[in-house]
């Protein structure tokens, strides 16, 4: 029975999303945070009496300890997250998406954790080589970036636990749009659209090359699906995050943006090589888990220019709506 989860990472994008839809399920919500980029997204959540939030570092034991005594199941978000971040912070980088990493399962084993989810991602797949065709669960995996050698480095030291008592389940997520209490604009789609929106040109480079995208609440909900689906149909597993009919190359995605902001102006640069161009195959987590995305990518760009145009946000270039 799961009842006590903990979130690292919660003060982020996508954690201070699942941390809300965990405490509307009825959990005891724990979050491991170093809150390098503010707590702002937890305050409303403090009176909150299934929430309990832990200052901490991942890198540190004692904090680690701290936060997991008592938990029923892990969710693990922390990371140094994207390309750009893992270029800037090597080493670091590799500290807490490796070497934290391993030591926050090596503390769940001991202390009796149930459940580990596994917040992976699909820049794992590097390439196609077919450019026709879609990459699976079982696709070889040709990572071409820092950060995500250092999310396959993870994913093969959780396989060669597979004799451990901890459920675990590596979840590779698409590229990741939309508001959420901790919102972003340095990614794709939120910067395209919000760059769109304030009435600047986009220089695209590589038009032609594909990625899978997912709203950041449907990422957090299938974190959530799967602490509650049956062990064995997720014990060992490794799911693709999205959906199938959710691939856009950078120009169909200007192409929906453009159909928010008739007006934009865009400039292609074209590149016949790009070291990340992949098509991805969501079926399996549909199939076996019954999920199901909520929000579409057009969806999420109406939605990410209705709140730059709305005011609310007075600096959306500010270094507090981006990692690096």
């Amino acid at each position: 029975m799961i009842n006590n989860v903990l979130v690292t990472g919660g003060a982020g994008y996508i954690g201070s999303q699942l941390v809300r839809i965990l405490l509307d399920e009825g959990y005891h919500v724990s979050v491991i945070d170093n809150l390098k980029f503010g707590g702002e997204a937890l305050m409303a959540l403090t009176a909150h009496p299934r929430f309990t939030f832990h200052k901490g570092d991942l890198r540190v034991s004692a904090d680690v300890e701290r936060a997991v005594a008592g938990v029923d199941a892990i969710c693990h978000l922390a990371a140094i997250v994207g390309d750009p971040a893992c270029r800037l912070y090597p080493e670091e980088a590799t500290e807490v998406n490796c070497t934290a990493s391993e030591q926050l399962f090596e503390t769940a084993e001991r202390m009796g954790v149930q459940r580990f989810v596994f917040a992976s991602t699909c820049s794992n797949y590097g390439k196609m080589d077919d450019a026709s065709a879609y990459v699976v669960e079982e696709s070889a995996l040709a990572p071409v970036s820092h950060y995500a050698e250092t999310k396959v480095a993870f994913e093969n030291y959780l396989m060669r636990r597979r004799a451990s008592p901890v459920v675990f389940t590596i979840l590779r997520f698409a590229t990741v749009y939309g508001i959420s209490p901790r919102i972003r604009f340095d990614l794709t789609a939120n910067e395209f659209t919000r760059d769109v929106t304030v009435g600047k040109e986009l220089t695209i480079f590589g038009e032609q090359f594909w990625r899978p995208y997912c709203h950041v609440y449907d990422l957090a909900n299938a974190m959530a699906l799967t602490l509650k689906s049956d062990k064995n149909l997720v014990q060992h597993e490794v799911f693709n995050v999205g959906s199938t009919a959710e691939n856009y190359t950078k120009k169909m995605l200007v192409g929906e943006i453009g159909q928010v902001v008739p007006t934009l102006k865009v400039q292609y640069i074209h590149k016949d090589e790009d070291p990340r161009d992949y098509r991805v195959n969501c079926d399996k987590i549909s199939q076996k888990l019954g999920f199901a995305i909520t929000r579409t990518l057009p969806e999420g760009i109406r939605e990410v220019h209705r709140l730059v145009r709305s005011g609310l946000i007075t600096d959306s270039y500010s270094a507090r709506y981006r990692n690096i």
